[in-house]
């Protein structure tokens, strides 16, 4: 009751809060999430990891901005797949069918699962390639005529 009625009348202390020990890191900024491919791939899977969902870390593929998201640890050989080049690696990307590989300075790998591009649009990287599959409905006779009851 003592505190509720000093805050009332003003006169409760006021001490700030010491930086030191303090853990929060405040809001990431999109424009703070850019890869840095100079790193081994460990790091990158904790960059990568570490941005998932917000604000997504991101780089430029064909002069767009692509966000990564679901990243792991890709230990194994070498995959086959189509080469992507990524702008800052060192070595170009893989587009597999389980994903995209990215290296690391150490030449050890990390798969990518989906990509996100700058509309918005979010693809499987393993259908980086792949061109964009639209299909036409198509109506049976009782749909239609269903179609046309509706309307």
């Amino acid at each position: 009751v003592e505190a509720v009625h000093l805050i009332a009348d003003g006169k409760a202390p006021r001490i700030p809060q010491p930086k030191e020990g303090a853990t929060y890191e405040g809001i990431q900024k999109k424009e703070n999430a850019e890869i840095s491919w100079d790193q081994p791939a460990a790091a990158l899977h904790n960059w990568i990891r570490g941005h998932d969902k917000v604000p997504g870390a991101w780089t430029t593929i064909d002069g767009q901005v692509v966000t990564f998201y679901g990243s792991s640890l890709f230990d194994a050989s070498v995959p086959a797949g189509q080469e992507l080049a990524i702008k800052g690696a060192s070595r170009s990307g893989l587009v597999t069918k389980n994903g995209l590989v990215v290296f690391g300075n150490d030449g050890k790998m990390v798969l990518v699962r989906n990509l996100q591009f700058e509309d918005g649009k979010m693809i499987p990287a393993s259908k980086y390639f792949s061109p964009d599959e639209t299909t036409a409905l198509e109506l049976t006779e009782e749909e239609k005529k269903m179609a046309e009851d509706i309307k």
